[in-house]
């Protein structure tokens, strides 16, 4: 393998502490030295990024793939030149497939597709066998096949000792649970979150505590068995205040927000706009604004996108019919760098909410431009203007509120193992 010299970038490495404007090099797949003024060796490829950051791989803990089962909205290949696009290197995916992934047999087949995409996939397990929340999933033989961790992801384990269960038997393997803290017997029916816009438009509404509730009851095991839980796409205040006091306790929990739930609100629906549709619903300013404030102050460890590609059929409909979610892979970077320009975050703030935080909480080498790392890196132009236009997504599902919206900042180059995925034409 060819050697590859970054050359003049910001280096922003939260892992290692760097964030200073030096070189990069890469040899044989691994990050060989980090140093001002390096020569390239013979052979080898050389990127100048001045005025750009250099930063590790992004890491999304979060996407949907679709496969096996509804490759008509992703496959493997698909989401993951999406994934390259966006800048991320490695992606963790769902288990909510047809079949479910509550096995060895569907973990392998993922695996094994997972080798000829453009970027790491990490497969996610279910927690229950089917989704069904009845009997836990066969944790170890999907362990011994490569999850990184559990999750009940769209359709939360409503009984507490089974999540309990879940809780200790994953810990046995290292995997921490993922939550998606929704009470189904509080949000069932609702469409949108619970509020003046949902009366507006004449919808039944989620309320907060749905979600609340469930984030409360999670820390309380969390906090009882001292393990791990990790809440996912938080959309509530009072679901981040939860957290916030629970960190002060020392209770083993971390969280993620998605970009759509930092960025938007429920007046988004307005127009019954299916785009706008999303689990959990998008809030209200004061959810916003709590959820700025928990990543910036660390009690949201992480970004993930929720990745979620549907076809037009599935929203094109009714807003009541249509499908929940929203893609997220190609447009997660500039809405996230917006945070940087608003003074919310630093960019080494940023950076570690993509990369090293997520790395940590799913157990993966991966999150570092230290020396002998994985060479996973990612050439961001920060400045870069552009216009989104869902009709060039390389994902498959074009579901997206964003389409048409000028924002700045993307991924220059990807880099994956040492090789160039994607480069911005």
């Amino acid at each position: 393998m060819a050697g590859l010299l970054i050359k003049n970038g910001r280096v922003i490495d939260p892992a290692s502490g760097v964030d200073e404007v030096t070189d990069v090099l890469i040899e044989k797949g691994v990050i060989s030295k980090m140093a001002r003024n390096l020569k390239a060796p013979s052979g080898a490829k050389v990127i100048d990024a001045t005025g750009k950051w250099v930063t590790p791989g992004l890491i999304d803990m979060h996407t949907h793939l679709r496969e096996p089962g509804y490759e008509y909205k992703e496959t493997i290949e698909t989401g993951a030149l999406s994934a390259a696009v966006g800048g991320f290197t490695s992606i963790a995916c769902m288990a909510n497939t047809n079949p479910v992934n509550d096995s060895a047999s569907v973990t392998d087949m993922i695996t094994e597709k997972a080798k000829k995409a453009v970027v790491n996939v990490f497969p996610i397990g279910a927690v229950t066998q089917g989704l069904k929340g009845e009997k836990l999933a066969e944790i170890g033989e999907m362990a011994e096949c490569g999850v990184v961790a559990l999750s009940d992801d769209g359709k939360c384990v409503m009984d507490a000792r089974l999540m309990r269960l879940a809780m200790e038997y994953g810990s046995m393997f290292g995997l921490t649970l993922i939550e998606h803290a929704e009470d189904h017997s509080l949000s069932g029916g609702g469409v949108m979150n619970e509020g003046a816009q949902a009366v507006r438009m004449g919808l039944v509404g989620q309320p907060k505590a749905a979600e609340d509730s469930i984030v409360a009851r999670d820390i309380t095991l969390a906090e009882y068995l001292d393990l791990p839980v990790h809440i996912a796409h938080l959309s509530s205040a009072y679901s981040i205040e939860l957290i916030r006091e629970a960190k002060r306790r020392g209770v083993k929990v971390t969280g993620e927000a998605a970009p759509h739930h930092f960025t938007l609100t429920d007046v988004c629906c307005d127009g019954y706009d299916t785009n706008a549709k999303m689990a959990p619903p998008l809030r209200e300013d004061k959810d916003v604004e709590a959820i700025k404030k928990g990543l910036k102050d660390g009690t949201i460890d992480c970004i993930a996108t929720d990745h979620a590609p549907h076809s037009a059929d599935e929203k094109e409909t009714e807003f009541d019919q249509a499908a929940f979610g929203i893609v997220g892979l190609e447009t997660a970077l500039p809405l996230s760098l917006a945070l940087v320009d608003k003074k919310v975050l630093t960019p080494s703030r940023l950076i570690e909410t993509l990369t090293s935080a997520p790395a940590k909480i799913l157990g993966i080498e991966r999150g570092s431009l230290s020396q002998g790392a994985v060479a996973d890196v990612t050439i961001i132009d920060p400045e870069a203007e552009w216009v989104i236009d869902p009709s060039k997504f390389r994902s498959k599902g074009k579901n997206t509120p964003f389409g048409g919206w000028k924002v700045k900042g993307r991924a220059d180059v990807t880099i994956v193992k040492g090789r160039v995925v994607h480069e911005w034409q």
